[in-house]
C-alpha cells in the first residue's frame, strides 16, 4: 500500500476527521485555494460523478470496485517510483482482467492530481473539468485492461 496520501493529510487539516482512513471519505470537500480558485476537489468529484453516470451500464457496473481519490500533487512515494511531478492521474491496483476475487489486496484506485490538472487547465474551471474527464477515463481504461496504445486510439492520451 502506498504511503498515506495528500488527500488524507488535507482532510485531517481541513475537516478535522481524526484518524479515519482516506478511503472512508473519498469525496470530502477540500478548498485548496482559500477563495482564489473554485473548490477543486468538489469540482473534480462532481465531474467524476457525471462521467460515471454517463458510462454504459456494463462499464459502470464493472468499475464499481474502483475507488477515486483526489490529491493536490503526487506524493513522494509516487515520485520515488519514477513518475514526474506534473503527473495528472494514476491507476493503482490490478486491472479487471488480472483481479483475483479471493485476494485480500486493497481495491483498485484512481488518483487524480488536482493542482496539476488545474495548472494544465490554465485556471479555467471548464477546461479543468474536461481534463478531469479525460484523465479519469484514461485511468479507468487501465482498470479495464487497456494499454497506452489502446487509450491513444480512443483519444484518451
Amino acid at each position: 500500500m502506498p504511503a498515506p496520501s495528500a488527500h488524507f493529510k488535507f482532510n485531517l487539516r481541513r475537516g478535522g476527521l481524526g484518524r479515519f482512513p482516506e478511503v472512508a471519505f473519498p469525496y470530502r470537500q477540500l478548498n485548496l485555494s482559500k477563495g482564489l480558485k473554485p473548490d477543486l476537489h468538489q469540482l473534480a468529484a462532481d465531474s467524476v460523478e457525471k462521467i460515471r453516470a454517463r458510462l454504459p451500464p456494463e462499464l459502470r457496473s464493472a468499475s464499481e470496485p474502483v475507488v477515486t481519490l483526489f490529491q493536490d500533487v503526487p506524493d513522494q512515494a509516487i515520485l520515488d517510483q519514477g513518475f514526474e511531478p506534473d503527473l495528472l492521474g494514476l491507476f493503482e491496483g490490478a486491472s479487471r482482467l488480472e483481479a483475483d476475487p479471493a485476494s485480500s489486496d486493497p481495491p483498485p484506485r484512481i488518483l487524480l492530481y488536482l493542482r496539476n490538472l488545474w495548472d494544465l487547465a490554465g485556471g479555467d474551471p471548464q477546461i479543468f473539468s474536461e481534463e478531469v474527464r479525460t484523465t479519469y477515463l484514461h485511468e479507468l481504461g487501465h482498470f479495464l485492461g487497456f494499454d497506452e496504445d489502446d487509450l491513444t486510439l480512443r483519444s484518451l492520451d
